[in-house]
């Protein structure tokens, strides 16, 4: 194998280096910045262009990166090796590794749907594909982004009609800023929170626009009461700042929404589902563009999509990497 899974991650032995290891290592290959992928203490990073300025926020400013950008290759120990775009986030990555005429793709994270805030995906064709399948059930069917974003928008002028402030959860790196693009035209306050705002320059210098976004403290709250639209992490504690329960209203942006009953919608009034993974059609879609005649499933219980893949004539595993959670949904 070119590649294969061990305690700290994919490993490619032939070039000496990791693919988002999970610990510290001598040489990591990193897909993007979101920290089940991106971890400190390694002693080099590669990545790519885009990605460099979210890894150096996340792990530290003087760590070791080289960076270059998509369909640039390099080699590591006789080992060719290009970053591809991905779609997840900003400068999200799939890795193609090429020796002795044998091509592996380890994919990362990746989502087919277009999203303004990314490079979208590029299909990169391989021997072996690693795919994700964070989603990979056929329940799983994203509606069309520009629909939920209506939606959202709908949401938030009935609060302010209502004088509610509207909270956004969602996580701090691609999600919020997916959010905040898609607010970009609207004439009303919208508040961050600080772990948000600390990665929008990375995003405005590749061209990604935004609305006119202040940090949401209490004072910054208090003071937009009922009109603003509040972009923050689930897990603050920035709901104490927000005034008494029924004055304002919360909601989620994930693509766990999909299912009505989840314990993740935490009986919230209303849910997007927007996410930052590909659904169930958008795997398969990329495995197949993939031409790969063995596939490798990670990071989702694989095990429905394996069965049909395999009925559809392609060779496929499970494979266990890390501890399979994922930060970012």
């Amino acid at each position: 194998m070119l590649i294969r899974s061990e305690p700290s991650g994919l490993y490619c032995e032939k070039g000496d280096f990791y693919i988002d290891p999970s610990r510290a290592v001598d040489r990591a290959v990193i897909t993007h910045a979101h920290s089940d992928h991106a971890r400190k203490g390694s002693r080099s990073y590669l990545c790519s262009t885009a990605c460099e300025p979210l890894l150096r926020s996340r792990l530290g400013k003087n760590i070791s990166v080289q960076s270059m950008a998509y369909g640039a290759t390099t080699q590591i120990n006789g080992v060719k090796v290009s970053l591809h775009p991905a779609g997840h986030i900003l400068g999200s990555s799939q890795v193609r590794v090429e020796y002795g005429g044998e091509v592996w793709v380890a994919s990362g994270d990746y989502k087919t749907n277009p999203d303004p805030t990314c490079t979208p995906f590029e299909s990169v064709r391989c021997n072996t594909f690693i795919s994700e399948c964070t989603f990979g059930l056929p329940i799983y069917q994203w509606p069309a982004p520009d629909d939920e974003w209506q939606r959202m928008k709908r949401w938030w002028q009935n609060n302010r009609d209502h004088g509610l402030t509207s909270v956004v959860h969602a996580y701090s790196l691609g999600k919020a800023q997916r959010v905040l693009n898609a607010l970009k035209d609207i004439e009303a306050p919208v508040l961050a929170h600080p772990s948000i705002m600390e990665m929008l320059p990375a995003y405005t210098s590749q061209g990604v626009s935004f609305p006119k976004v202040e940090l949401a403290d209490a004072d910054r709250i208090l003071t937009h009461k009922g009109k603003a639209c509040v972009i923050t992490p689930s897990t603050t504690a920035m709901e104490k700042s927000l005034g008494k329960p029924d004055e304002w209203e919360a909601t989620d942006v994930s693509g766990w929404m999909q299912v009505k009953n989840s314990r993740r919608k935490r009986q919230l009034p209303s849910g997007f589902v927007i996410s930052d993974h590909a659904d169930w059609n958008g795997i398969i879609q990329a495995i197949k563009a993939s031409n790969a005649e063995q596939v490798y499933l990670t990071h989702g219980d694989g095990t429905l999509l394996k069965d049909w893949l395999c009925q559809q004539g392609l060779s496929v595993a499970l494979l266990h990497t890390g501890d399979g959670r994922s930060e970012d949904w």
